[in-house]
């Protein structure tokens, strides 16, 4: 089980660069604190380290520095057309961080960044002043932990209860509602002790076979915790959703993706989720050429993918094998209007 507690994070970020406007927030310098024995380096701006040129993605990832910045601009995104809706019509992305503490081997964060640092964006409530502005005119499906795991991060910035906090709070007054989807491969059940249950407050966890795992998903926790921690908040109260996505092919795929469904079922009561999504792996084009740049001997990186306008994927045979597969095996497990399977 991994178990990333302050210790971890003092020897990860042992430097910290921080944007000269924002040095003296409480914010700020409350995470500081918490990293006594780092170097503090004053930026004028985060992308002036961040967006340098010619950077090592890879060996920056393995060891982490810290940039604590402001978000400016457009703070909420439309979906993304490879994640999954849900079937909400209103459904949007934001990122409180850039990058991620873990580091999967087929992430599409490296092909979208330049630099393996981590940005943390310290002006939560701006973020959420434009979900409120929304609000106003419709419902808001939102997802706050796509292009990162916020609660990997969770023992520093506390974003995942900031986030509950914020939703608790706003569903009260709005005259629209907000959901919200935290999804995580975080199996340190401490993370959640602070954590308010909303019926509006989706945890996703990822879910992938133990190979899968020890093999591109390092960092992570492992299956088990990762189904004990989804079990404890179902206990909780919490709506929980299962996230077999992305599927990836390997050798005896189907024995592994079987073995994985039988550790769940035996783990958690599949009739209290609130649902579950299948998928198998998909990325855009621009992001595998990178990829395959930055990772030369990866098998993932190198699979012969076919391309849909401007995505790449297994060919139609794996993808709808391996899709339809899941789908049949968790169908004897939730009601099928509960399995939400990715389509193109």
């Amino acid at each position: 089980m991994n178990t990333l507690g302050n210790n971890y994070f003092n020897k990860a970020f042992s430097h910290i660069y921080v944007e000269e406007s924002i040095k003296n927030e409480a914010a700020a310098t409350s995470i500081l604190m918490g990293f006594p024995n780092a170097t503090i380096i004053y930026i004028n701006h985060y992308k002036d380290i961040f967006c340098r040129a010619n950077q090592n993605y890879i060996s920056q990832q393995a060891s982490h520095s810290l940039i604590l910045a402001r978000k400016t601009g457009t703070k909420i995104y439309k979906g993304s057309p490879v994640c999954q809706s849900f079937d909400n019509k209103y459904f949007y992305y934001t990122s409180c961080m850039m990058n991620c503490l873990y580091n999967c081997e087929y992430c599409y964060l490296k092909g979208m960044y330049q630099s393996g640092y981590l940005v943390l964006f310290i002006n939560l409530e701006d973020i959420f002043d434009e979900v409120c502005e929304m609000l106003q005119e419709h419902p808001v499906y939102l997802c706050v932990s796509y292009d990162t795991d916020i609660m990997a991060m969770e023992q520093i910035f506390h974003l995942g209860e900031k986030w509950c906090n914020f939703v608790n709070t706003i569903n009260q007054k709005s005259p629209n509602e907000l959901t919200i989807e935290i999804r995580t491969k975080c199996g340190n059940q401490s993370n959640w002790e602070n954590l308010k249950v909303s019926p509006n407050v989706i945890f996703a966890f990822t879910i992938s076979p133990e190979y899968v795992i020890d093999h591109f998903e390092r960092g992570t926790s492992s299956l088990s915790a990762r189904l004990n921690c989804a079990s404890s908040l179902i206990n909780a109260g919490f709506p929980v959703r299962l996230c077999f996505d992305p599927m990836i092919y390997c050798k005896d795929w189907k024995t592994h993706y079987k073995d994985m469904l039988t550790k769940a079922t035996a783990s958690i009561n599949f009739s209290s989720l609130y649902d579950v999504s299948v998928g198998s792996f998909r990325i855009s084009k621009e992001y595998l050429k990178k990829m395959r740049h930055m990772l030369p001997d990866s098998a993932i990186a190198f699979f012969p993918y076919e391309n849909t306008e401007g995505f790449y994927h297994y060919p139609s045979d794996i993808q709808n094998e391996m899709e339809q597969f899941l789908f049949s095996e968790l169908s004897g497990h939730i009601s099928k209007d509960k399995i939400f399977l990715w389509k193109e």
